[in-house]
């Protein structure tokens, strides 16, 4: 029988449910049970690919094209496995399925409701990842927080999941807060009483409390949570705010939530979870005297760090494999367009520069002239998706001599544009789940940088965008010292470009950052860090 574990959220949302329900997934895959996650989330777009990255956060895209909120990269970082669109689920998705099967009568002229049909659909979505990825534990997160209620349809599902698979096939995790109270100088644990009263509200208590705070807890407040929760005192876990997100796997292996979960839902016994690799990164974040690597990341969602997730993260695995310590920086491109003397100092205080994918004119001109700054001075340099288009334009501009080069994107107008929107997206008028999405293969050229960093002839790697490099320029520019270093060959898109006689200085169309993990380094970030060092030793 297949086991069920849902992890929820009280209190207040933004407490690392999806952390949690990771670090859970990779104690039980250590153990040797197959696992797969799933991320509900109760709002109503069909997915956040049109939201801002100041609102959500980053948009992380799976290999089949899904575009899916940021947990599912937590999954693929802890998990080491790469996700489909079946661990993804919004609200907005089961309300436009339920409604595509009342326009085509599939109701036989019942009335549409909440439950069952709404019910019915998320209960679907869950059986079926179950069945297709054929694991022995499927960890479903549900987002918000109890008591929300665009959420309380998915609450309701959960409890008829658990009733229909029996108590001893599925539990709950929740992840609550105890807030610290300055003034009193004590933790609060009423909220989480509250908390867990709503959720027994809707017909479902506990198993499992991961109690979130900032403060040590004293085991008074544990027996008082266990107490009024109906939760064994064992069950109610501290979850401390800690210095990564890479030592929760410990803290909770710590507190032995793998063999409370293997106990309650009775999996038959396995190993201990092993977690050297995770136990080895711990000691370089933690070593002081490794030294430093700045990063200056030239970006214009400058509100919210979620919105680059992946790609802190990538940098962050990069300079762990390089024994040193990250030190990124946000460099707001805007400021750099405006002539801003504090950053440009900033800027130019960086080892290395990347600018990271984005839309839109804002800040176009600022990202151009730090990759300007980044070709004239030798400083590594490494474009992503918009960044790789970056490079392209400024190559044009300053080296080829194209006044005005730019991408039809920001000016539709221009003379020279440089970077073009795509042949297949000249006709989409929609904006939501329309761009060229999902992992493509990308052939690289022999005797690229990027041939040998990767050490391979072919790649595999995930894209989302609509504009890309015009190949009517490609010849000119080829000649003036730009290499194109990969491409899709079925449909002749160039994927790597390279400017030659530079230490490093490379725009890739495509995301890597979405296949990077903690304890295997992605080639293009470490060889970007790498670089980095370098350039920063001759400072």
């Amino acid at each position: 029988m297949k086991k069920y574990i849902f992890v929820t959220g009280g209190v207040c949302s933004s407490l690392g449910k999806g952390i949690a329900a990771a670090s859970i997934g990779l104690l039980l895959k250590r153990m040797g049970y197959k696992v797969v996650p799933m991320k509900i989330d109760p709002y109503l777009n069909v997915d956040p690919g049109t939201m801002s990255p100041e609102r959500h956060g980053e948009v992380f895209v799976t290999d089949d094209g899904s575009e899916a909120d940021l947990d599912l990269g937590h999954y693929e970082r802890f998990l080491d496995q790469p996700v489909s669109k079946l661990s993804t689920m919004t609200m907005g998705q089961v309300y436009r399925n339920v409604l595509k099967l009342e326009r085509t009568g599939s109701y036989l002229g019942r009335d549409i409701q909440i439950i069952p049909h709404i019910t019915d659909e998320i209960k679907r979505h869950v059986y079926e990842l179950a069945s297709e990825s054929k694991a022995d534990v499927i960890i479903v997160e549900i987002g918000g927080t109890v008591g929300d209620i665009e959420g309380q349809p998915c609450i309701e599902a959960m409890r008829q999941i658990m009733h229909e698979v029996g108590r001893d096939n599925a539990c709950c995790v929740m992840l609550t807060l105890l807030p610290y109270l300055q003034s009193s100088k004590e933790l609060k644990t009423k909220p989480t009483q509250m908390a867990v009263r709503e959720l027994t509200r809707s017909g479902i208590n506990p198993d499992l409390i991961l109690a979130r705070s900032d403060y040590p807890i004293p085991q008074d407040q544990l027996e008082k949570i266990s107490s009024f929760c109906n939760v064994p005192r064992e069950a109610v876990i501290p979850a401390y705010t800690l210095d990564s997100i890479y030592a929760v796997p410990s803290a909770l292996a710590a507190s032995n939530i793998h063999q409370i979960l293997q106990q309650r839902l009775g999996l038959p016994p396995k190993g201990k979870p092993s977690l050297k690799d995770f136990t080895q990164l711990r000691r370089i974040i933690d070593d002081a005297f490794v030294g430093k690597v700045r990063i200056g990341m030239v970006t214009k969602y400058n509100e919210l760090d979620d919105a680059y997730l992946s790609v802190h993260e990538a940098l962050k695995s990069a300079c762990y494999a390089a024994g040193k310590h990250p030190d990124i920086l946000h460099i707001n491109s805007e400021l750099l367009e405006s002539g801003s003397p504090e950053e440009w100092d900033r800027l130019k205080s960086c080892d290395g520069i990347l600018v990271p994918g984005g839309f839109g004119k804002r800040g176009i001109e600022g990202k151009i002239q730090a990759a300007e700054y980044a070709r004239t001075n030798n400083v590594p340099y490494f474009g992503i998706c918009l960044g790789s288009q970056i490079l392209a334009i400024e190559f044009a501009r300053n080296v080829c001599d194209m006044k005005g080069a730019n991408s039809t994107e920001v000016s539709m107008h221009t003379s020279y544009p440089i970077v073009d929107i795509m042949d297949d997206q000249r006709t989409v008028k929609k904006k939501g789940g329309t761009m060229r999405k999902g992992s493509y293969p990308c052939h690289l050229k022999t005797g690229s940088r990027s041939a040998k960093l990767y050490g391979q002839k072919v790649i595999h790697e995930r894209h989302r965008h609509r504009f890309e490099f015009n190949n009517l320029y490609r010849k000119e520019l080829e000649k003036a010292g730009l290499t194109i270093a990969g491409t899709y060959k079925e449909q002749n898109i160039v994927e790597i470009v390279e400017v030659e006689k530079h230490p490093f200085m490379i725009g890739c169309q495509f995301h890597p950052e979405f296949t990077s993990r903690p304890t295997k380094a992605h080639p293009l970030f470490l060889g970007f860090v790498s670089a980095s060092l370098k350039h920063g030793e001759k400072k």
